[in-house]
């Protein structure tokens, strides 16, 4: 009978465990999942007024960010392809992740090239947003996880123009320089929907690296990269194609 009854109360206790673990993992999921809308949803209508890349430039680098918001429709065109062509062509279509890149990018790592990036728009502006900058192997998977978690959100959440918009308005363009409307006003005396096409297309030169490349320089490399990034564009279809694309 004592065996019995031991036998009941180590089950009892188990079973009590395991439903209180279930409770709080349940309640972490929820949790989680209300944390993520409350921060991507309301971007659906509220310009977000600087983003982490920015608030942590500013504190470690101990200068004054330059950004400007600029709506969707006060954004040149040109430079909306442009940016589309140079960073991320299937943009329309994919759900936060560009699966043909990035097994390309893993093809040509097993290959013996350096593993390149295969980020989207859309991970762009969750990195940028809400993520800090990885230094340490464990810091930078740890933030690819979040950084995915928070891209696919967003895609729920936000419609592509709006994504879009984001991304023109918080990417880094200079050291300190940040969206469409400070790099335009710093490099050509002009608002972001005043640019011409070729400025737009040396604007979206840059973003690989624009710590390094400026719009104005004259390499051979940022010329390849523009006429790369040109000859995209009319593949693409020009700007009709962001009208056809619902952009």
């Amino acid at each position: 009978m004592a065996t019995k009854h031991a036998r009941r109360k180590v089950y009892g206790f188990w079973h009590a465990f395991w439903r209180k673990l279930r409770f709080l993992i349940l309640g972490a999921v929820l949790g989680l999942l209300l944390l993520t809308v409350a921060i991507t949803l309301p971007l659906r209508w509220i310009n977000p007024p600087t983003s982490a890349y920015m608030w942590l430039d500013s504190i470690r680098n101990d200068r004054d960010i330059q950004y400007q918001w600029r709506a969707y429709e006060q954004i040149s065109d040109a430079l909306k392809l442009a940016v589309i062509a140079a960073e991320d062509q299937r943009f329309p279509e994919h759900f936060g992740f560009d699966w043909q890149q990035i097994q390309s990018a893993v093809q040509q790592r097993r290959q013996g090239d350096k593993l390149r990036g295969a980020s989207t728009l859309t991970q762009q502006v969750a990195r940028n947003l809400y993520l800090w900058q990885g230094t340490s192997s464990f810091d930078k998977w740890l933030r690819k996880g979040v950084e995915a978690w928070l891209a696919m959100w967003l895609e729920i959440t936000l419609p592509k123009d709006r994504i879009l918009a984001i991304y023109l308005n918080i990417a880094e363009m200079a050291p300190a320089i940040y969206g469409a409307e400070a790099a335009s006003q710093h490099y050509f005396g002009r608002s972001a929907d005043q640019i011409s096409n070729d400025q737009a297309v040396a604007l979206a030169a840059v973003l690989p690296n624009p710590a390094v490349y400026s719009p104005l320089q004259h390499t051979e490399f940022q010329r390849q990269r523009r006429d790369w990034i040109a000859t995209q564009m009319s593949q693409l279809g020009g700007t009709d194609w962001l009208h056809a694309a619902g952009l």
